[in-house]
């Protein structure tokens, strides 16, 4: 595969197609989305008359079953929008296809906002239901509505709240469109920076062209500093107003409670990382001696202690398939085909492109992978992760039907950190089997790049957030100031006396993370993702069978076990620090490595 220069991006329509992602699956042409738009809203409509119908096991039922058969076609509607949107943020007619998406998904919500309250208004007759046979399927469902009893409200309230999500949702649609849309970073090396290319750009040998692209990208979201804390404001008042409607104590009890996941483990991840952010300076420190540098910036983080090797994206492919081989050859034989030839992988580069990857569960059609390959490992990485991602939906789909509720991203970010890990472990044994030093540390540094993202950068925007909406329940206010100043005294405590910071520019990071920080309390999961996937890659090595069958059940289960719960059974506690510390056991590992061999260069 060539990889095409930045500055020269083709246009959507140009790019190969076994590069692109198989949107034919969900509908043949974009005609057919049309149609299925124009009869979208009666169906949902149809679902009122059930309204005031489930007094009876058979009325219950019988919703249930309209309602899966509709939630299932919006879930594939509102895949096909939001999919094509993604790939040509310029592209107004995807624009318009997304908009139109979002707010039949908010339809369907007004329109079925009487049906929790229906349910808890006979909790009691639905309990003693829950044991019969034809209500096997919606069990977990139902037990999930009743135990949350106390938060709902009358069905008028509920209407309200359901017809809110629409007007809610206002700001994180402003928040992507101005950062992939409005903002224009500059250039770097000659380069325009773009939200496609500037990982790249801030990984450049040349120190001149890191610095360029991290300072330009910093400063144009600098420049709408104000707007941005506008934003973010307003999503925060707006959870803790939704919180308070619906009688929790706050914020993030309204976000962790549905799933069961206690608040603790917010605070116990955040307090362990802390104790054990001395790793990450050791981490700064020897990157700094061997980068040869007076200090380490923040723009010289990502940049290469040996000279990178293009990877492609067949080579990328195989490497997974080898890696993920402890987990049988079931897994393998369903995964290849999804990377090559049934195309679940969009991996093409092109203008209008949004940042960043994402999996998404494509209504059960199959699941799709969006990503931009830029050849080099971080790549590589970024597709591992993914199909972690892609294989739990599969694997999940397969074992349950859809009214059993799908796996949260607290599941998820374990299943695609554990592949990145077992792979990362493969690529490292092979590295040390052939003597290749070079490679070995390329790949460890593709680790750290990983750890840095998910177990640096998370850590902190969790306690960011944490912060922010602590002082609105407080009667605060969230100004552009306050929380670049936030920002960059959380960064301090990570980077410690190995990074030297430039406060302004280094602060406005929380401004850059558009999808983590506006969907309520969604970072730290990536942070407890990764070390989940490290304590189960540690059982591997203890007794791989055994933690085979346990992980590949833990994968199965989907979403019909709380994530708490389902990680129990496999081995790992989530309430304990265990997890984070097994995760910074295999960061100093890297750590002391990589001093290792720049003692040996010394």
């Amino acid at each position: 595969m060539t990889t095409i220069q930045a500055g020269s991006l083709p246009a959507r329509a140009d790019v190969p197609r076994e590069q692109t992602w198989d949107l034919e699956a969900l509908y043949a042409t974009p005609d057919a989305w049309e149609a299925e738009a124009g009869a979208l809203p009666a169906r949902i409509d149809a679902l009122a008359a059930h309204a005031g119908q489930l007094g009876s096991p058979e009325g219950l039922l019988a919703y249930l079953a309209a309602a899966d058969r509709v939630e299932l076609q919006l879930a594939r509607f509102m895949s096909y929008a939001g999919m094509t949107a993604s790939v040509d943020g310029r592209d107004a007619v995807a624009a318009a296809r997304r908009d139109r998406a979002s707010a039949l998904g908010a339809r369907y919500g007004s329109v079925t906002a009487f049906f929790r309250p229906e349910v808890l208004d006979r909790a009691a007759a639905v309990e003693g239901w829950l044991s019969r046979p034809d209500f096997t399927d919606q069990r977990v469902r139902l037990e999930r509505i009743l135990r949350e009893r106390a938060h709902v409200r009358s069905g008028e309230v509920e209407e309200l709240l359901g017809a809110l999500q629409a007007p809610f949702a206002s700001e994180r649609g402003i928040h992507p469109a101005l950062a992939n849309m409005d903002l224009r970073f500059g250039t770097a090396g000659g380069e325009p920076v773009t939200q496609g290319n500037v990982d790249r750009l801030t990984s450049a040998p040349d120190r001149e062209v890191r610095r360029g692209a991290w300072e330009n990208y910093a400063d144009a979201h600098l420049a709408v500093r104000h707007s941005q804390a506008a934003m973010y404001a307003t999503n925060v008042r707006q959870n803790v107003f939704l919180a308070r409607a619906r009688r929790y104590p706050d914020a993030i009890t309204a976000s962790l409670s549905p799933d069961r996941i206690p608040t603790e483990v917010v605070t116990t991840l955040l307090d362990t990382y802390r104790a054990h952010t001395p790793v990450w300076h050791r981490y700064w420190r020897v990157r700094r001696d061997w980068l040869g540098l007076p200090e380490l910036r923040e723009f010289d983080v990502k940049a290469a202690l040996v000279p990178p090797r293009p990877v492609t994206y067949r080579q990328a492919v195989d490497w997974i398939a080898e890696g993920m081989a402890p987990l049988g050859p079931e897994y393998i034989q369903d995964m290849l085909p999804g990377l090559t030839t049934e195309r679940w992988v969009d991996y093409a580069e092109n203008d209008g492109k949004r940042q960043g990857a994402y999996s998404n569960g494509g209504g059960r059609v199959k699941p799709y992978i969006f990503m931009t390959w830029n050849g080099t490992l971080s790549s590589y990485s970024t597709l591992a992760h993914e199909i972690g991602h892609s294989m739990h939906s599969l694997l999940s789909q397969r074992e349950h039907p859809y009214s059993v509720p799908r796996y949260t991203l607290f599941h998820a970010e374990v299943a695609s950190n554990f592949n990145q890990a077992m792979v990362r472990q493969h690529l490292l044994r092979r590295a040390r089997e052939t003597g290749d030093t070079e490679f070995e540390v390329a790949v460890i540094e593709e680790a750290l790049s990983n750890f840095h993202r998910y177990f640096f950068i998370m850590p902190t925007l969790a306690a960011f957030e944490l912060e922010c909406y602590r002082r609105v329940e407080a009667g605060g206010t969230l100004s552009a100031p306050d929380l670049i100043a936030l920002t960059a005294d959380l960064l301090q405590q990570g980077y410690g006396d190995g990074v030297t910071m430039d406060r302004e520019r280094s602060g406005i990071l929380w401004a850059q993370f558009s999808t983590h920080l506006y969907a309520n309390f969604y970072a730290y999961q990536y942070a407890t993702g990764i070390s989940a996937a490290h304590q189960l890659l540690e059982q591997f090595g203890e007794e791989p069978d055994a933690a085979r069958e346990r992980y590949l059940r833990f994968l199965k289960s989907g979403g019909s076990l709380d994530p708490i719960e389902a990680l129990r059974e496999a081995g790992v506690d989530m309430l304990s620090p265990e997890p984070v510390q097994a995760t910074f056991r295999t960061l100093e590992g890297y750590v002391a490595r990589l001093e290792e061999l720049r003692a040996q260069r010394s």
